[in-house]
């Protein structure tokens, strides 16, 4: 049975300046702006008059790569939704890119050609235009860059004129580098009951294969209090899960003198029993600083005993050449402490097989650091030269080598069992999900584990004791016990799948109301300006 792990985690960045333009200015400011038009052939195009009023088309999204780029596109499809365009089949195509590896950009890149040959519209977003704007595939195509995603709908309003354009800067505020768009923009979630949230963008390492960081840039962390409102809104919607993510959630806080466990502690407290928060990535060096008090926030209850530490490789010759700025033996450290602290905790990792200059013998390193902890997760990557990196230019292993390895740690990482032993207990598990296959519904324990349980209407959304009666490499299923009752961990009625998030309610207007596009739009555009809101809005039902 597939498992989520063997899926491409479809994983926000972003806040705004005082000094951006609010969204009064930005409607204001659409009216100077001269778009350059796109080139159209007129014989072809056989639009309705009405077909052109921004906001009345259909939008089809698609997003590729990692849980941040994935939030990124449930604040994009909110904004869109908001104000009055339908998310499904569709007049014009918005594609969220990766660019960690090539065969993501490969799909992308097929995906633009595949809307063209269909004469749709095409707008795209994510890492790879962002990096590559002047890339020949991308010409003509309107682009919104990865800290403009609040603009999303001046954007897909241009581009349904025909129009080009492309938002790409860098935002600031006093000379310090923010991340992007506001935390408190609508959004609709792909799964109601999980948020994602975005505590950093961008990174403090140079990776030297790494080609997210020339998109995403250099560490801009969310002060505190904005997470921690993000958090609470999260669970007034009925969300029963948090994930937090960014390029490297360890380092977060080092730009604005704050760190990661004073953040957890903070969130922790805004956590309804039986509601759980998860962990995103962290790079090894700056884990290392805070390994006490993360073994205790790993321990709390409502806090998943699961981290994401990438090692990379086990070679130190390696992982020099890669500029991790960190050797194996700090990578043991931080897997070593966790698990005697937190007995049980998940340690998931990543390797890149095949990286310039690795030889049978760095492999081997590999192996033997696999052999020894069994990772019950772990997530193997061909090494592909992505374009501009230093790596690239190093001298690459052929590829049938590269192949090979990487056959070879996947049967490794195969040949053993890690949940065998735990038949016969009894767990607690949050079900948040359903199953690939549409069998079961997905839970997950404490430690993060996979857990299937049946089917029952009764058990989404809730803490459920089951009793484990079989495991799989990637999962266990389990049975409720007799006479338990699911425990309700949200404070509030989630929402529907596909509504909009963090619409303003204003004089018993509500983002569940069926009211007009135009005033959801309307509500949306004004939403920073309560005066506009309270004299207009009656006026504009009325119409």
């Amino acid at each position: 049975m597939p498992s989520a792990c063997d899926s491409a985690i479809e994983d926000i960045e972003d806040m705004v300046s005082f000094n951006d333009p609010t969204p009064q200015d930005r409607q204001s400011a659409r009216k100077r702006i001269i778009p350059r038009s796109r080139k159209k052939n007129v014989e072809h195009e056989e639009l309705q008059a009405d077909s052109l009023i921004p906001g009345t088309q259909k939008i089809w999204m698609k997003t590729w790569g990692c849980s941040h780029n994935n939030s990124d596109g449930e604040y994009m499809a909110g904004q869109l939704a908001a104000s009055g365009y339908k998310i499904t089949e569709a007049d014009l195509w918005l594609l969220n890119s990766c660019t960690v590896k090539n065969p993501a950009e490969d799909h992308f890149r097929n995906s633009i050609k595949k809307a063209q040959e269909q004469q749709k519209k095409v707008v795209v977003a994510g890492c790879v235009p962002q990096a590559q704007p002047r890339m020949d595939y991308l010409k003509g195509l309107s682009i919104i860059g990865v800290q403009q995603i609040d603009r999303v709908v001046e954007v897909v309003d241009e581009a349904v004129k025909g129009h080009s354009v492309r938002l790409l800067g860098q935002k600031k505020d006093g000379g310090r580098r923010l991340g992007g768009a506001r935390l408190d923009l609508p959004k609709i979630r792909k799964n109601p009951l999980i948020e994602i949230i975005s505590i950093n963008t961008g990174c403090l390492n140079a990776c030297t294969y790494c080609k997210t960081k020339h998109a995403r840039g250099d560490l801009a962390s969310y002060p505190i209090e904005e997470l921690v409102e993000r958090t609470r809104q999260s669970f007034q919607e009925g969300v029963c899960e948090i994930w937090l993510t960014s390029e490297d959630t360890g380092a977060y806080g080092r730009d604005i003198g704050t760190d990661l466990p004073t953040l957890l502690w903070r969130l922790v407290e805004e956590i309804p029993e039986g509601a759980m928060l998860r962990l995103g990535m962290t790079n090894p060096p700056y884990i290392l600083e805070h390994l006490e008090e993360m073994a205790k926030i790993l321990s709390h209850p409502r806090v998943y005993a699961f981290l994401h530490v990438p090692v990379q490789s086990a070679s130190d010759s390696v992982l020099m050449d890669m500029k991790r700025e960190y050797c194996v033996g700090d990578f043991k450290r931080v897997v070593d402490f966790l698990k005697e602290r937190v007995p049980g905790v998940t340690i998931a990792t990543d390797i890149i097989c095949g990286f310039p200059g690795e030889t049978e013998e760095d492999f081997q390193e590999t192996l033997d650091l696999v052999k020894l902890y069994q990772f019950p997760s772990l997530f193997i990557n061909q090494f592909y030269p992505r374009p501009g990196t230093p790596a690239a230019k190093m001298e690459q292993i052929p590829a049938h080598i590269k192949k090979q390895r990487t056959k070879e740690l996947s049967q490794l990482f195969h040949s053993y069992h890690p949940y065998d032993h735990k038949v016969g207990e009894r767990q607690q598990v949050l079900v948040t999900e359903e199953s690939f296959d549409g069998q079961y519904y997905v839970a997950h324990n404490k430690f993060y584990e996979q857990v299937l349980v049946p089917k029952r209407a009764e058990f989404k959304g809730k803490m459920v004791e089951v009793d484990i009666y079989e495991a799989g490499k990637h999962f266990m299923k389990g049975g409720p016990v007799e006479d338990s009752q699911p425990f309700t961990p949200s404070i509030a009625v989630p929402l529907q799948k596909g509504e909009v998030s963090g619409l303003t309610q204003v004089k018993g207007f509500s983002s569940r109301d069926s009211n007009t596009s135009s005033v959801r739009r309307c509500l949306f555009v004004h939403a920073n300006d309560p005066t506009f809101i309270l004299t207009n809005i009656t006026q504009m039902t009325e119409e």
